[in-house]
C-alpha cells in the first residue's frame, strides 16, 4: 500500500472511532470525511508547513477539518437529505454545519493527527 492509502485509510478509521467515543454514533460519511482529512493534513501541515510554527500547523489543520466537515455537511445533510448532525444550536455556526467550538476542537486534534501521519511515514519506511 502506498503512503497517501496507508494515510487515507488511518483517517477513515480513527475518526469514526473519535466520533463514536465522543457521540456514541457515528455515519459512514464520517470514514470518508476522516481519510481526506488525514491526507490534506499529512500534505500540509506535515508537508507544505513542516519546519512552522506549531500554532500555525494547527491553525491550518482545524481549518483544513472544518472546510471538509462543511463540504461533507453540505452534501450529506443539505443536498442528500440525511441529517446526520446538526450545529445549528451551536455558538458561531455556519449552515448548522460547522462551528467555531468544534473548530478549536480541530486544532488541538491536529496534534494527534500530525503525530499518526509521522507514524505512518515510519511505519511505511520500515515496510520499504
Amino acid at each position: 500500500m502506498n503512503h497517501d492509502g496507508m494515510i487515507f485509510l488511518t483517517g477513515s478509521c480513527a475518526y469514526p472511532t473519535l466520533e463514536m467515543a465522543w457521540r456514541g454514533h457515528t455515519h459512514y460519511s464520517m470514514a470518508i470525511a476522516g481519510g481526506v482529512c488525514l491526507c490534506l493534513i499529512n500534505r500540509i501541515c506535515c508537508g507544505r508547513l513542516d519546519g512552522k510554527n506549531l500554532l500555525l500547523r494547527c491553525l491550518a489543520g482545524a481549518g483544513l477539518i472544518t472546510g471538509v466537515e462543511l463540504a461533507a455537511g453540505v452534501v450529506v445533510n443539505h443536498i442528500l437529505g440525511m441529517q446526520v448532525w446538526d450545529y445549528s444550536q451551536m455558538p458561531l455556526n455556519l449552515m448548522g454545519q460547522v462551528c467555531l467550538p468544534y473548530s478549536l476542537l480541530w486544532c488541538g486534534l491536529t496534534l494527534p493527527a500530525m503525530a499518526l501521519c509521522q507514524l505512518c511515514r515510519r511505519a511505511q519506511e520500515t515496510i520499504l
